[in-house]
């Protein structure tokens, strides 16, 4: 998936206490996309980062407290690659090719929010409304780039900006899907993700990506 602009940092405090605070949120992450949100206990993910329950507890007393920790760390580290990409003048198109190509080196960062996203339709689930509220964002996002296309004549006649920007978020995650279950039992991927991606918003655009000013 890929990132919305975000103001979150990681928590500050003590050098200790930090380095807690990220070993308790790398065991969750991995945790969390082995056996989803549900699946995981606080033991587990404490026994994970080689703490005892009581000391992880009192850095998150919660586990929706630390569900939301990872969903933050993990938009913090996605919107952090996107930028850098946007400050050597690549659009955000290209951007999220980048930042498919860097998860095809990050599969538990990929098996976690598919395995939340799927958790996360029922309504009940703590990360129902982040991930409503993140699609709705990411759509507007993609949505205002090729309607930045579209006035530049670049966008193929018949393309309708708000459906191909959910057509773009629909393949992105499809193809991380399909790139786990190709690769589950450790084997080579079949198939580039980023290549793929690339030869689906190439043929949105009359002059493919090459629309956009390469740095």
């Amino acid at each position: 998936m890929i990132a919305v602009d975000t103001n979150n940092q990681p928590a500050m405090g003590t050098p200790r206490g930090q380095q807690a605070k990220t070993d308790i949120i790398r065991a969750a992450m991995e945790l969390f996309g082995e056996v989803g949100f549900h699946g995981a206990s606080l033991r587990d993910i404490a026994a994970r980062a080689g703490m005892s329950h009581p000391g992880m507890l009192h850095h998150f007393p919660t586990k929706t407290a630390l569900l939301q920790a990872v969903l933050e760390r993990r938009d913090h580290e996605d919107a952090t690659v996107v930028q850098a990409e946007r400050d050597t003048g690549r659009t955000r198109l290209q951007a999220m090719i980048h930042l498919m190509e860097r998860n095809s080196e990050r599969r538990p960062i990929i098996e976690l929010f598919t395995a939340l996203a799927a958790e996360a339709t029922s309504p009940a689930h703590p990360a129902h409304g982040y991930f409503l509220n993140r699609y709705d964002q990411l759509v507007t996002v993609v949505e205002d780039e090729l309607v930045q296309h579209q006035q530049r004549g670049e966008l193929r006649e018949g393309v309708n900006p708000h459906s191909a920007a959910r057509t773009i978020i629909a393949v992105m995650d499809g193809l991380q899907l399909q790139w786990l279950l190709t690769t589950a039992d450790g084997s080579e991927s079949q198939f580039s993700m980023a290549d793929a991606f690339r030869a689906h918003l190439n043929s949105l655009l009359t002059c493919g990506l090459n629309c956009s000013p390469q740095p």
